[in-house]
């Protein structure tokens, strides 16, 4: 029977149909599955602990050395055993096991547990799926090379973050586009834009979408610190007077995406819709890492234009907002511009980051702002953005008209009458921005079936062997 097509497709710009998130799968500071992760964030809490001793090996005991003279603590946001890996499983030898970035691993997981959220058999999975993943550091080359360890048959192909989307392909058996993108700190966000487009060109049926980032070895953290960009109080304050730097984080998250009317037609449980996106770059600014309130600007309304959305509709912006008294004002200044000032807005935008609570995933960070999002459409509402007690005296919250979203509440739409529409953005440091404009699930009537249940989020799944692996 054919299905009626859905409003949010029959809205958006030709050429920009909406995509459906159908699959979720994260690991992340105090989370390691999305009810978790909601769990934390419904309930306001940091993740942002001091650093466990076992990865304090080579970190100064006095703190990070700052360019200025002081220190950045030795705190952050880190996920449980990274080295925890099932090789066997995913039918890896030990020895090339030892070989692989963690990263890597972490993505064979991700992938793995986002389809079976999503319901679909990974042996049965269809040929053309694709695989894009923001990946921008390779800390484990450097572990590797310090330890001694010598060069091996699998060193190449462990060691190169190039071949991390392709390693889950491999896994996966399938033959859609598969690329690692490094776009800086929005790598991961620009990755899910990229499997939307690849969606609409008609390159793949399904695709996996997000990134991974490790922090292993210091001088990683150290380079950061000297750089300038690491808080001295440990925290991610966005928005705040006490903005002066971030806490690095890590983790991972993957989703699954369809273009919107397949996964109508397939009877897909729905989380929530992508309807339209946007890549450009600051271009020539004060140096290769200042943003450009301009550019930012004109992503956002691009972005806008291609879901088909009123600026005025969209009720929340999930922030880069890493906290940084550079970044936040530009960005501030770039949304006020494009949404909070927007023609016919009825009350000011709500803003968060959730870099308060789990700290920078650097090229991870935009899928964990993007799980927030789906998370907050799916269960209509918005959770609090830590750390905030007092505006940025560089920040007109009223005059740009936002608000710093500060506790957990229920969420009605912008315009009354339509759907939840929020927005996530993600910026590299060498001014890749990226936009997404994400809208709740269509209503029922858009759907006339059921929906199936959403499927638990799975901790261990069979191997076609027998073998049960458990991530972690």
């Amino acid at each position: 029977m054919n299905q009626p097509v859905p409003t949010a497709v029959r809205n958006t710009a030709p050429g920009h149909e909406p995509v459906a998130v159908v699959g979720l799968a994260c690991r992340l500071p105090g989370a390691d599955d999305p009810a978790a992760y909601w769990e934390l964030l419904a309930a306001g809490r940091s993740a942002v602990t001091d650093t466990p001793q076992d990865r304090r090996a080579g970190a100064p005991a006095q703190g990070w050395p700052t360019p200025h003279g002081g220190t950045a603590p030795l705190r952050g946001g880190y996920v449980s055993a990274p080295a925890d890996f099932d090789a066997a499983f995913f039918g890896i030898s030990p020895r090339e096991a030892d070989a692989m970035d963690p990263q890597a691993r972490l993505a064979l997981e991700l992938g793995w547990e986002a389809l079976e959220h999503a319901g679909v058999p990974v042996t049965a999975a269809l040929r053309a799926v694709a695989v894009y993943l923001g990946v921008d550091g390779c800390d484990y080359a450097d572990v590797v090379r310090d330890a001694g360890q010598g060069t091996g048959h699998h060193t190449l192909t462990g060691l190169h973050r190039s071949l991390i989307a392709n390693r889950l392909s491999y896994a996966l058996g399938v033959s859609g586009p598969s690329v690692t993108v490094d776009s800086a700190q929005s790598s991961s966000l620009v990755a899910v834009q990229l499997a939307c487009d690849s969606l609409r060109l008609g390159d793949c049926d399904l695709a996996l979408a997000g990134g991974v980032h490790l922090n292993l070895d210091p001088r990683s953290s150290l380079a950061a610190a000297q750089f300038g960009a690491l808080s001295p109080d440990g925290a991610c304050h966005t928005f705040d007077a006490r903005a002066n730097g971030y806490v690095r984080g890590e983790g991972g998250g993957i989703v699954v995406l369809k273009l919107l009317s397949r996964a109508v037609a397939d009877g897909d449980h729905i989380h929530a819709v992508i309807r339209g996106g946007a890549l450009n770059n600051d271009g020539a600014g004060s140096s290769i890492t200042t943003p450009d309130a301009d550019a930012q600007a004109a992503v956002l309304r691009t972005a806008c234009r291609r879901a088909g959305v009123d600026p005025a509709g969209i009720g929340y912006v999930e922030l880069h907002g890493t906290g940084t008294r550079v970044g936040d004002p530009v960005e501030a200044a770039a949304l006020g511009a494009v949404l909070g000032t927007a023609d016919g807005r009825r009350a000011p935008l709500a803003v968060g980051s959730v870099k308060t609570n789990i700290g920078h995933l650097e090229g991870a960070a935009g899928i964990a702002g993007l799980l927030k999002a789906v998370l907050c459409l799916s269960h209509r509402r918005l959770v609090p953005s830590l750390n905030h007690d007092e505006p940025n005296p560089a920040i007109d919250l009223d005059g740009l008209g936002l608000r710093v979203q500060r506790d957990t509440t229920a969420w009605a739409p912008a315009v009354p009458g339509d759907p939840l529409r929020a927005g996530v953005s993600s910026f590299g440091m060498g001014g890749t921005n990226v936009h997404l404009v994400l809208e709740e699930a269509p209503a029922a009537e858009d759907d006339p079936r059921q929906p199936r249940p959403t499927p638990p989020t799975p901790r261990a799944a069979a191997a076609a062997s027998g073998l049960t692996h458990r991530s972690g």
